[in-house]
């Protein structure tokens, strides 16, 4: 039953946040960028062989124009220092270039924001701007806000890629340069408001677990102290109960009509050799189904009577409390109405040993004093049955 209810509560969870991620208003704005296909071709001067490379390593700018480009590479002079391209009236270098034909910026970055490099290479009428990225990045770029530069193209390159064409122009070589746009990339993200939510979401589904968790095992403690507690309250009964004297029913015992009289629990007859035990309040029942009962109810099944209290134990009896015997129900018989009425040759001392011995001792020396307290009794209503009929 406990892991049906936890596999329920992980489906409520997993639900729960199926509801909050589909929910409207969960989904962030999709992020979208354009790679940018890179293309530079130049003549090398040792073997005057066309050199031609081609890779999609760029990213346009999140404000740039997505369209395709191309010009000669031009960099920031060196006796200007200013690598970065951030002054605003930064000159290039733009080695083969003719006139007012198209060319490309190419500066690093840091010193100063996208958004000054761009206007800064568009006084100089550059139609595109080529970033490459710093050093510790590596092979890998990064997106660029640059709101506010109009239509100029701006794509970033990684590191490696930058320094070769820088190198290349450095040299006085004519470096042509053709950007193409490349592959439409969509990021979807969740919203901040999705995050709390299912943040939140996640933190009561705990809190319910864990309260659960916590009633669940104090109400597992609850229940095995509980059930030790009976069995060691039932373990006491049982010892009570065998305090209660037995007696063995034998052929002419006046009192009891084997043919007539019957056990109050099972509704069966009292038979010759049927033990039966004796309440305090003198009902008689056959042992097999008292004991059972006073386990259970710990009361006679016809007077009521608590025998377990009458017995002295849990609970002591009121000052002036009497036990009275209650007269004998119909299909009941008590024990004070039972004396032996045997034949003469039967009434001798080896029948009351014989009656006696039948029984059962099942307990400490007090039990032991009932049963002779019982015994007793019965001797006497045996040995005066003309003086008064039976003993009470």
């Amino acid at each position: 039953m406990a892991w049906r209810r936890r596999r329920l509560q992980a489906r409520g969870a997993l639900a729960l946040l199926a509801l909050a991620l589909c929910a409207p208003g969960a989904r962030g704005r999709a992020l979208e960028w354009f790679s940018a296909v890179v293309s530079t071709e130049y003549v090398d001067p040792q073997t005057n062989r066309t050199v031609r490379s081609v890779s999609e390593s760029g990213r346009f700018g999140d404000s740039s124009p997505k369209e395709g480009v191309h010009g000669l590479v031009g960099v920031p002079r060196a006796e200007d220092r200013d690598p970065e391209g951030c002054e605003p009236y930064t000159r290039f270098l733009v080695p083969g270039v003719q006139g007012a034909a198209p060319w490309v910026a190419l500066v690093a970055r840091g010193g100063c924001t996208f958004k000054d490099k761009v206007l800064a290479a568009a006084r100089r009428n550059a139609s595109a701007v080529v970033l490459y990225n710093e050093e510790h990045y590596g092979n890998f770029t990064s997106p660029m806000s640059h709101a506010g530069t109009g239509d100029t193209v701006v794509i970033m390159v990684s590191y490696p890629k930058g320094r070769e064409i820088l190198e290349l122009v450095q040299k006085d070589i004519p470096v042509k340069m053709t950007i193409g746009v490349g592959t439409r990339h969509v990021q979807e993200f969740l919203s901040g408001q999705s995050v709390v939510f299912v943040a939140i979401a996640f933190i009561t589904m705990m809190i319910i677990s864990l309260a659960w968790l916590i009633f669940y095992y104090i109400q597992r403690f609850l229940y095995t102290g509980s059930q030790f507690g009976s069995q060691s309250h039932r373990k006491e009964t049982k010892k009570v109960i065998g305090q209660l004297p037995l007696h063995t029913v034998k052929h002419g015992e006046k009192g009891i009509d084997v043919d007539a009289e019957n056990c109050a629990v099972c509704i069966e007859n009292f038979k010759v050799k049927d033990v039966i035990r004796i309440l305090p309040c003198k009902h008689i029942f056959h042992r097999i189904c008292i004991d059972p009962w006073l386990l259970d109810h710990r009361t006679c099944p016809m007077c009521k009577l608590d025998v377990i209290k009458a017995l002295g134990y849990w609970g002591e009896l009121e000052d002036g409390q009497e036990v009275l015997a209650p007269e004998p129900a119909p299909g009941g018989v008590l024990a004070a109405d039972l004396s032996l009425s045997l034949p003469d040759g039967d009434r001798s001392d080896n029948s009351v040993s014989s009656s006696t011995s039948d029984i059962v001792p099942q307990c400490d020396g007090s039990f032991k004093e009932d049963t002779g307290e019982n015994t007793a009794l019965l001797e006497t209503g045996r040995s005066e049955p003309q003086h008064g009929g039976p003993v009470s």
